[in-house]
Order: structure tokens, then sequence, then C-alpha cells
């Protein structure tokens, strides 16, 4: 698969490219960050029920591999994204631009839960 010379000479491209490889290294590094230090109770990685304030187990804990899942899936995002969004160029400028802008989007939500989840730990 090639890659079409005016994919890449994209200024909108380049921009939502960077915009979505600054978060994907921003997210790993933060995640790695946190989870370097030590958890007794191990880690939060879900919320169940919190509309609910009777609610008996609100938080569910799990080990360290849970939360490098959002790890991996930044990455995912950001390469299927990539690729989609360079087989869907040729096709239709806005759709991939559509494609790239629904990534950061992904990625965006993916650090604010990641987030979420590690303040909560403490």
């Amino acid at each position: 698969m090639t890659i079409p010379k005016k994919y890449l000479h994209d200024h909108l491209v380049l921009l939502l490219l960077s915009a979505n490889a600054f978060l994907t290294v921003l997210d790993s590094l933060f995640l790695l960050v946190r989870l370097s230090s030590t958890h007794r109770n191990g880690y939060i990685v879900q919320c169940r029920d919190c509309a609910n304030v009777n609610a008996v187990n609100k938080f569910s804990t799990g080990s360290i591999v849970d939360l490098l899942g959002f790890l991996v899936f930044a990455w995912l995002v950001m390469a299927v994204h990539t690729l989609l969004s360079l087989r869907v160029y040729r096709i239709h400028r806005q759709l991939a631009i559509a494609m790239l802008s629904l990534g950061t989007l992904l990625l965006t939500l993916t650090f604010i839960v990641s987030y979420a989840l590690l303040t909560y730990a403490n």
C-alpha cells in the first residue's frame, strides 16, 4: 500500500496525526508514571452504579494488567485510525479528516477515564 503524496502534504492531516501521536505518548507516559507508584489494595478499574449513593460496592479493584489495557487501547486507536484515514484519503479527504478527528476524541476520552480511575486509587 503506497502513501498518497497529497496525504503527507495536507496540513490538517499532519496536524491531526501529530495530535494523535502526542495524545498517545502523553497517555502512555502518564499511565506508566502513575502505575509505578505502589498501591496496597490494587487499582480501581471499574465504577459500577455510581449514580446510586447507597451502592455497597461502587468501585471494583483489579490488577495492573487491567490498567495496561488503556495503554494498549491508546496505541491501537492511533494505529487503526491512521491506517483507516490513509486508505480513505483517496476516496474523500473530509472522511479521512473525520477519521483522524474521531481518533483524537477517543484518545482524549481514554486519557480522561484513565486519569479518573487513577485519581480515585490514591
